[in-house]
């Protein structure tokens, strides 16, 4: 009875475990719009820091984003126990947001376009003005990487949550918990060898041999369309994550698109292509048109406030 009891214990872990492990899977391809947006924003948050410098910078902001996902994940858990009710809303703002989000980076060279030029002179005169105290100036750095964290960690938790929120309190816990570290590890891993691509490269144009200098030079022409590369990605990934988030948690958009992806299912040859791809396409567009009219509420906001200042 005893051996018997032990290998259903035994059993009934391996079931839970490997729930969980399916669990994360999804969370983590849910999750993947901000993972893309993640990386470009923390890569470039970096940029001004002295080389010697950005690893210790990049270490201390994946400390600062583990400290910000302890504070998210209890809070999270504590919502799905006591007001699960929140959670549909939640997730359909964080929705909102990663498709405002999206829209609102392209747009940002017309709307910020000033802001940007101003930021990009300021942190030249920083580091070229002996005067400057570059200790406070990276400090800056780390906080406002760490303000940007706590936002893009808010929505992986909250997509997250969203994934596991009918399962038993140690599965969400445990899902939980798998993403964030899963999520801090895998970007301040990946910002650290981006950030360092170019240094790379400049230390093997340096050795002797023409393969290690051809290398060199790759790596050091690779690293900028690397980072467009995980602009565009990761832009392309908020709209159809956030659109699919909201076309979800809207039955009349739901329906929607799973008539149209059954339309074309019956496309002869190419059918079950155009059923796997038709829904994330208007997914996107959704996400497109939802972020577009978050930002016209958002800039009508301010334009009202501005507005009562003045007067």
């Amino acid at each position: 009875m005893a051996g018997s009891s032990l290998l259903m214990l035994i059993d009934d872990i391996a079931t839970i475990l490997d729930d969980v492990a399916v669990m994360t899977k999804v969370a983590a391809k849910k999750t993947a719009g901000v993972l893309g947006d993640d990386l470009a924003l923390n890569a470039q948050q970096v940029a001004g820091v002295q080389a010697e410098r950005e690893l210790p910078v990049v270490w201390a902001v994946a400390v600062g984003s583990l400290r910000n996902k302890a504070i998210l994940v209890p809070l999270a858990l504590a919502i799905s126990a006591f007001a699960p009710v929140l959670i549909t809303p939640l997730l359909m703002i964080g929705g909102a947001f990663l498709c405002f989000e999206g829209v609102e980076k392209l747009a940002h060279k017309y709307l910020h376009a000033a802001e940007e030029s101003a930021e990009h002179n300021d942190r030249l005169a920083a580091l070229t003005n002996p005067a400057v105290d570059m200790v406070a100036y990276e400090q800056d750095k780390i906080k406002g990487a760490i303000t940007t964290d706590f936002i893009l960690s808010a929505e992986i938790i909250a997509i997250t949550l969203g994934t596991v929120a009918s399962q038993p309190f140690m599965s969400q816990l445990v899902v939980l918990t798998g993403i964030s570290v899963i999520m801090t590890v895998g970007v301040y891993g990946l910002v650290a060898g981006i950030v360092k691509l170019d240094d790379i490269g400049l230390y093997l144009t340096r050795k002797p041999g023409a393969g290690s200098q051809q290398l060199g030079r790759a790596l050091v022409n690779a690293a900028p369309p690397l980072m467009r590369f995980l602009a565009v990605a990761g832009t392309i990934a908020m709209f159809l994550v956030g659109g699919g988030i909201l076309t979800h948690g809207l039955p009349f958009a739901h329906h929607a698109i799973e008539a149209a992806a059954h339309s074309v299912a019956g496309v002869a040859g190419i059918g079950g292509l155009l059923a796997a791809i038709v829904p994330a396409v208007l997914d996107g567009l959704f996400g497109i048109v939802a972020g577009a009219l978050v930002l016209a509420v958002v800039m009508l906001i301010g334009k009202l406030r501005g507005n009562a200042a003045a007067h």
